[in-house]
């Protein structure tokens, strides 16, 4: 004759299943990975890297710089090491001179636009002013010089200069409103009528 299960086996049996539950949470706690106290700074120090790299490929060899310095103070070493990689690349490409000597007005826009990229801005206006006198009625080159005024500061020249290009080649009011090198204007109002005109006939 078999025996049959006594209350207390029962009992522990049953009460067996609450506590794994509980082990099972208290395991998984254990278990959890710490949250890194570093983490806002390391994705801040990301988003500062790959905006380097788009600098860099696009040749603006100082405003790379600028960008990879300060990813050289954030947390993650890692980034930091690829980061000195390039600042040493971009201190290489600014420190060239461009070779070809300027003769026409393309020849000194040309230059005049590779000196911007590498921050070099008082021989980069040199030569876009010997492009100008050469070319007066040349857009592109007016609206370099409209760019160079607005990376250097002078918000009334680059506005006056843009407008010219505007009025020599519509299209280029198009080209500003993505151009990173107007971003010191974005705030100005001037700015905003010049590039948005359709706004303004729709407010009025």
């Amino acid at each position: 004759m078999k025996r049959r299960p006594t209350r207390s086996s029962s009992t522990t049996r049953s009460s067996r299943k609450p506590l794994k539950k509980k082990e099972m949470k208290a395991r998984s706690k254990t278990h959890a990975l710490p949250l890194d106290p570093d983490a806002p700074a390391k994705q801040a120090q990301l988003r500062l890297y790959e905006e380097a790299l788009k600098h860099f490929q696009e040749q603006k060899f100082h405003r790379a710089k600028q960008s990879l310095e300060k990813v050289l103070e954030g947390p993650s070493k890692e980034l930091a090491d690829r980061a000195q990689v390039h600042v040493r690349i971009c201190e290489q490409r600014i420190s060239r001179v461009p070779a070809v000597p300027a003769k026409s007005a393309e020849d000194h826009y040309t230059q005049g636009v590779a000196l911007m990229n590498l921050g070099r801005w008082d021989e980069a206006r040199e030569h876009l002013d010997r492009a100008r006198k050469a070319s007066p009625k040349a857009d592109h080159i007016v609206y370099a010089m409209a760019a160079l005024d607005c990376l250097t500061g002078e918000a009334d020249s680059a506005m006056q200069n843009l407008k010219i290009a505007i009025q020599l080649r519509p299209e280029n009011r198009y080209h500003a409103r993505n151009d990173e090198d107007f971003s010191f204007l974005q705030e100005d109002p001037r700015f905003t009528e010049l590039l948005y005109p359709e706004r303004e006939s729709s407010a009025s």
